[in-house]
């Protein structure tokens, strides 16, 4: 039962596990949905007494899981015994969980007289059930699958990173020589520093544009434009080298699945012959 359970928690697998853990998603969603709901003022007396009670039964429930989860993984011989069970709790999502369960007992504990976001402090902590998310991806195979794609293709994200950075530094500093004089019609100067020319050059190349600080003068906008689309070509590489990476990488592992489900029938083809051949009495053959 012990290794059951670890495997349902763990390693699920199958439309029960599917269902269970799905069920535990949408309760982390909602309950995600309500704390945005109590910042807002329009809502935040029925999301917040809503809240209130769904906190008490996701703290029972991820409290309970935990301790399920600590009990369960004592059938793995890395986590038998005390020591095993103190290496369980030190892993990663293990600690995100606890901080979780803490954070949230803390919050209904200042909150139990039905204030329960009194102060910024303590909504600054409910906020802490965000972490909650990564429950659903408790393996970090999305992470893995990402780091794995960034590590094929680091020396491509590294050569372009590279370039664009250099390109950034020194076009915001020629945009600064020439605009560090300019002012606008309210006499005020845009780029007084190279930290404003870093801040214009950073916002421009990632496409945001936020308008705050313009070239003034047309060297500073012919820099400016000879920048833009140098840089933004080149910060833009990175997102296309991912999204080859990754489509690649789905590709290895189709063809991975479908050579897997290819072994059995091997296997067995290979086995069935070999029975034939041990069975046949012209060989002679002393093979079982």
């Amino acid at each position: 039962m012990q290794g059951d359970i670890y495997n349902f928690l763990e390693r699920p697998s199958g439309w029960r596990c599917f269902i269970y853990h799905f069920s535990v998603f949408l309760l982390v969603l909602i309950c995600l949905i309500f704390s945005v709901l109590s910042t807002i003022e329009y809502y935040s007396e029925f999301a917040t007494g809503t809240l209130f009670w769904m906190e008490i039964v996701l703290v029972v429930f991820f409290g309970a899981e935990y301790l399920v989860r600590l009990w369960s993984a004592g059938c793995r011989s890395k986590y038998v015994g005390f020591r095993g069970r103190i290496r369980f709790a030190r892993k990663p999502i293990s600690i995100i969980d606890l901080i979780v369960v803490i954070a949230s007992i803390i919050v209904l504990s200042v909150g139990s007289n039905g204030q329960v976001f009194a102060t910024s402090a303590i909504r600054g902590i409910r906020f802490l059930q965000i972490l909650r998310m990564l429950h659903v991806d408790r393996q970090g195979g999305t992470w893995r699958l990402l780091g794995s794609v960034v590590f094929i293709h680091r020396q491509e994200l590294i050569t372009t990173l590279y370039i664009g950075f250099l390109g950034l530094i020194f076009s915001s500093y020629f945009v600064y020589l020439a605009e560090k004089d300019a002012v606008d019609e309210e006499g005020r100067t845009g780029f007084s520093s190279y930290a404003d020319a870093l801040w214009w050059g950073v916002v421009t190349v990632t496409t945001i544009g936020y308008g705050d600080k313009v070239p003034q003068t047309w060297i500073g906008k012919t820099i400016a434009s000879c920048f833009s689309v140098f840089a933004i070509s080149f910060f833009a590489l990175p997102a296309g080298i991912l999204g080859s990476g990754f489509a690649l990488k789905v590709q290895q592992k189709q063809r991975q699945k479908h050579f897997n489900r290819q072994i059995p029938a091997a296997a067995s083809l290979i086995q069935t012959l070999w029975r034939c051949y041990a069975a046949e009495k012209s060989y002679s053959s002393t093979a079982t």
